[in-house]
């Protein structure tokens, strides 16, 4: 089943030794990808440089900055490939952001007939 894990760290008070917490990421995705779990991740700008998107009675608006006003902002995520909620948990604990500030884990939803790849190029059923 998929989950993802939604990074979020407080964008005034980051890790002390960024270059350790993102070695320490490259060390997650390493396990990840040999325990066969790994689909994606990816690290996003931070809250300054987002866009909300809303449309509403046929109107779109846009405005600047993160859909709600929060301490913690979503740095990134990673999306792998769990047998349960327990692993995936078991993951969550082992994220550099579970130290600094969080890590949001949302089972994705089973949608009949969407596909995706895995990172090994194994296309795989929902």
């Amino acid at each position: 089943m998929l989950y993802m894990f939604l990074l979020y760290w407080d964008e005034e008070n980051p890790p002390a030794e960024p270059a350790v917490a993102i070695e320490e990421h490259f060390a997650f995705a390493r396990e990840a990808r040999s325990r066969g779990a790994y689909v994606c991740s990816e690290a996003l700008g931070g809250a300054s440089n987002a866009t909300t998107v809303r449309v509403r009675d046929g109107q779109t608006m846009v405005t600047d900055g993160p859909f709600a006003e929060t301490k913690e902002a979503m740095g990134g995520f990673y999306l792998l490939d769990c047998q349960d909620l327990d692993e995936a948990l078991e993951y969550a604990a082992k994220m550099p952001d579970a130290k600094y500030a969080g890590v949001e884990v949302r089972p994705v939803m089973d949608v009949p007939g969407w596909e995706y790849t895995t990172i090994q190029g194994e296309r795989r059923a929902m």
